[in-house]
């Protein structure tokens, strides 16, 4: 009955799977799902330990909560390296933010009603 199972949405273009195939997809779906799971429960723990002030800590988890989501959408340890190197490149050659002062401050309008 495995088989029997097809792959693709094309008009008399179906691919028959393999069972191996199939059950490689199905361990890799379920894979994906403790992932998840974990994520959320991480998530939730980052939240707490910020609601008691416990920084460091909270810190530490955004480190693994940032491993596993990097797993959930395939990147590697490469990926993020090449990210950030760009990043950085980018941070050299772009104008500084404004301060905060600045920000606080209200702007004056770009544009002014003419009658």
């Amino acid at each position: 009955m495995l088989s029997s199972a097809t792959h693709g949405g094309r008009r008399g273009g179906r691919k028959h799977v393999s069972p191996a195939e199939l059950t490689e997809r199905t361990q890799v779906s379920h894979s994906d799902e403790q992932l998840q799971s974990v994520l959320e429960t991480l998530e939730g723990c980052r939240k707490v330990l910020n609601e008691i002030n416990s920084r460091e800590s909270a810190e530490l988890l955004s480190i693994v909560i940032l491993d596993v989501r990097m797993k959930l959408k395939g990147i590697d340890s490469a990926d993020l390296k090449a990210l950030c190197d760009e990043m950085l490149r980018n941070a050299g050659s772009e104008p500084p933010p404004p301060s905060k002062q600045t920000q606080d401050q209200p702007r004056r309008p770009l544009l002014r009603v003419v009658k």
